[in-house]
């Protein structure tokens, strides 16, 4: 390691050997550079969206033009819409970054402590810039991630959120945020302060801690404050998980069903926790025909479960009653519409049990064959952080905080490193995913994972059709057409 260090050390000496305008300047230009690649590739995908506009053939049986011309109008609304953003906050950077943004917004951290005596604390004047230019960027943000939910994902039928839930959620994660920040970035700094040359084992050790902690955290704490969570009811499904978990000797200790439906009609499924209690989360968009609880009381998901399974059935019960009249009302209102028009039924989405079934087996497999990847960045910061030149460039002559070390290398820096590292994890992402439906595929639960796949694309509105080198540097999943393709060789051989 000591070796290690020693070479990036040399590697990196250049730095100090070039001025600070050229410094600067080289790696904003690396920046645009980078820019342009994602715009070269997004403008080959927007290209692909407006050349194919047939079903494919493997989709022929389940897709139809209407339904694929819905798909590829979504793709190129948010295609249009991710374009205008990034370019707007690539000019908003370089911007800023010319009017020497860095320094005033530090300095300003610091006259404001100076006000309460307590100027000369790094870590407080730390924790006050990043207080600042988090509220800069969530106030910012907030035209764009209401534009994204109430225009574009409510043009196309996904958005379910309220304007009232929108505020709601956005105060909330603002302050969780900052309540969360203080103290890890307080501990990271000062173990930065104190860890001496080998601080950057003590920081990895405190990240993986900490990334620990928050896998028990968040599911347990955090994410019920933004989504009503409840177990799966008793049933086909339910019993049918348990048993191939059963099976594969997989620690499950309970089911979860997520009302993701409250903000949106996209699908998902994760599990979570550590060693024999692992607990599976399926979104109930992903479930066709489920519905949750019509109580507002968010269920505690780290008690457990106080009702029995009859008291939660009955409660179902007259719930599943009073959905089915509504859903008769409504098939009866939407036959015709105020014209006398026929319009057509809203078709159910979602998936069956055991398609359902299989997608849980494809995340087994990624438990069963260990996917995980360890990130030793701070190696490389170890080697840059107190080179004068990388603060200097910056307009910062006089001082070398550590979390304007942290941004500037990790942002600026290490990008060309960092685009390396994330195209590796993509590539080596897609591989898993192939390996995952693979062990779907030998446990006979291919044909419904295909179905499943189908299911998720057409319900979540995504375009079949991707552009090599786009889906290549950005999909972490190979596509549909990719899967089924690999899934019906595996099933030959």
């Amino acid at each position: 390691m000591v070796f290690l260090i020693s070479a990036l050390e040399n590697y990196f000496s250049f730095i100090d050997k070039v001025t600070p305008t050229t410094l600067f300047y080289g790696l904003l230009s690396f920046t645009a550079i980078l820019a342009i690649w994602e715009h070269y590739l997004s403008y080959r995908q927007y290209c692909n969206y407006k050349r194919r506009q047939n079903v494919p053939p493997e989709l022929k049986d389940v897709m139809t033009n209407e339904q694929l011309e819905k798909a590829r109008s979504y793709a190129i609304d948010k295609m249009y819409f991710s374009q205008i953003r990034s370019v707007f906050n690539e000019i908003e950077t370089i911007v800023l970054l010319l009017i020497g943004i860095l320094p005033w917004v530090w300095s300003l951290s610091g006259n404001i402590l100076s006000k309460y005596n307590y100027n000369n604390y790094e870590i407080l004047q730390s924790i006050v810039y990043v207080f600042i230019t988090m509220i800069y960027s969530n106030v910012t943000g907030l035209p764009w991630s209401y534009y994204y939910h109430f225009v574009l994902e409510e043009k196309h039928g996904f958005n379910k959120q309220t304007r009232t839930f929108f505020i709601k959620d956005t105060i909330k994660k603002l302050l969780l945020t900052l309540v969360l920040t203080v103290p890890i970035l307080s501990l990271l700094l000062k173990i930065i302060q104190i860890g001496g040359d080998y601080f950057f084992v003590y920081v990895w050790l405190f990240i993986t801690t900490m990334s620990l902690v928050f896998t028990f955290i968040y599911p347990n704490y955090i994410a019920p404050l933004f989504d009503r969570y409840e177990p799966l009811r008793e049933g086909e499904l339910r019993s049918s998980i348990e048993q191939l978990a059963e099976k594969l000797k997989f620690p499950l200790a309970k089911i979860y069903v997520v009302e993701g439906s409250a903000r949106s009609a996209h699908s998902n499924a994760y599990f979570y926790g550590f060693f024999k209690a692992k607990r599976i989360v399926l979104y109930d968009t992903l479930i066709k025909g489920y519905s949750t609880h019509k109580n507002k009381d968010k269920i505690d998901i780290t008690d457990k479960e106080d009702k029995s399974n009859e008291t939660i059935q009955k409660e179902h019960d007259e719930e599943d009653s009073t959905l089915m009249h509504r859903k008769i009302s409504d098939n009866i209102n939407n036959i015709v519409n105020e014209d006398g028009q026929p319009i057509k039924k809203k078709l159910d989405k979602g998936c069956e049990s055991d398609e359902v079934l299989a997608v849980l087996c494809h995340e087994f497999g990624h438990w069963s064959m260990n996917h995980n990847i360890i990130n030793l960045l701070f190696v490389i910061f170890a080697a840059l952080f107190k080179r004068p030149g990388l603060y200097a460039a910056f307009g910062f002559t006089q001082t070398r905080p550590i979390l304007i070390g942290l941004l500037i290398i990790f942002q600026y820096v290490l990008t060309f490193y960092s685009e390396i590292f994330q195209f590796a994890l993509t590539v080596l992402s897609r591989r898993f995913e192939f390996q995952a439906d693979n062990f779907a595929v030998k446990l006979n639960h291919g044909e419904p994972l295909g179905r499943a796949l189908i299911k998720l694309q057409m319900d979540n509105m995504t375009y079949p059709y991707s552009d090599y080198l786009y889906a290549t540097y950005h999909y972490s999943h190979p596509t549909v057409l990719e899967r089924m393709k690999a899934i019906k060789t595996i099933k030959q051989n």
